[in-house]
């Protein structure tokens, strides 16, 4: 099984231009993933939010299932979070790697994080399952948490460290403190808004810009308009680019471990997904996907 998923890991940044269609982008055989009878010839619809690493992850699902023999449909790139959520509710998309903290926050309603990944996955599982009939599984020890992000040239100039800092630097020095965000960390509560109460930032007295994710990191990099910029922490752009994530020092941001997601009647009907994609979640460390991230998005492979 490793040598297979290590050798896609490898890879999949040369191999796959980040597009979606109806078919797996790659021809993929069996290799250390065998040919799994429960498999053969069961169609299997794999989706994935519309960035790289979400991208990346959708991939992954569809070459382990391709290898076992399901006849593999790709839907990745959907856009926002909200309608993979709808597409997966409404049998539209089969399996998907998600998020813990995005579950239990934008789908279920909570407002406060569990703390531990551990027991943020075992919430989201237990809820989701109850409240929605979906299913998570083989929990990834990688962790896209939200963050700010700063210029190491900023970070000296102003002293900033921690996302405490960056509030009094707001109350201080707020001409010093522009930020640059997403358009979906600006209205989550999870990203700008929960933030903001969290450590009593005046957003008023910020210059804030809204920007298209991919936007964000050579921006905040330039240290101009954005002298601060809302990232995923495991986008390979941060350390190509230098940049430096301010500490998450009141612990406000959830943990953001990915996850396989479901329904229920799916899950049951074909236990054998999980039991493929569950040595694969092993091997998705933050080191593992940021890499893979930046070689999609810094090499452009």
């Amino acid at each position: 099984m490793a040598g297979c998923v290590v050798g896609v890991l490898l890879s999949i940044g040369a191999a796959c231009g980040l597009e979606s269609g109806g078919a797996v982008p790659l021809p993929v055989g069996p290799g250390s993933i065998r040919p799994a009878p429960e498999l053969d010839g069961v169609r299997i619809t794999v989706g994935s939010k519309d960035f790289t690493e979400q991208t990346i992850l959708g991939y992954l699902i569809e070459f382990a299932l391709a290898a076992a023999g399901a006849q593999v449909r790709d839907l990745t790139t959907i856009v926002g979070s909200n309608s993979l959520r709808d597409a997966q509710l409404h049998g539209q998309v089969d399996v998907a790697y998600d998020y813990t903290g995005t579950g239990w926050i934008n789908y279920l309603g909570n407002q406060n994080p569990v703390p531990g990944s551990d027991a943020q996955f075992e919430a989201v599982r237990a809820a989701d399952l109850r409240s929605h009939g979906m299913v998570w599984a083989a929990m990834a020890p990688m962790n896209n948490t939200y963050a700010l992000a700063t210029a190491a040239s900023t970070a000296r100039a102003t002293g900033v460290a921690l996302l405490s800092d960056y509030a009094r630097l707001v109350d201080t020095r707020p001409e010093q403190a522009a930020i640059c965000v997403g358009t979906e960390f600006n209205v989550r509560q999870d990203g700008l808004p929960g933030m903001a109460r969290k450590y009593g930032i005046d957003t008023v007295k910020v210059r804030k810009q809204l920007l298209q994710d991919a936007l964000v990191f050579q921006a905040t990099a330039d240290a101009g308009r954005c002298r601060f910029g809302s990232v995923a922490a495991t986008d390979g752009r941060i350390p190509a680019l230098g940049l430096r994530l301010l500490t998450d020092d009141l612990g406000f941001f959830p943990k953001y471990n990915a996850a396989l997601v479901m329904r229920a009647d799916f899950a049951r009907a074909h236990p054998k997904v999980i039991e493929i994609m569950t040595p694969i979640s092993r091997l998705l460390t933050n080191e593992t996907i940021t890499e893979l991230n930046r070689r999609v998005d810094i090499d452009g492979r």
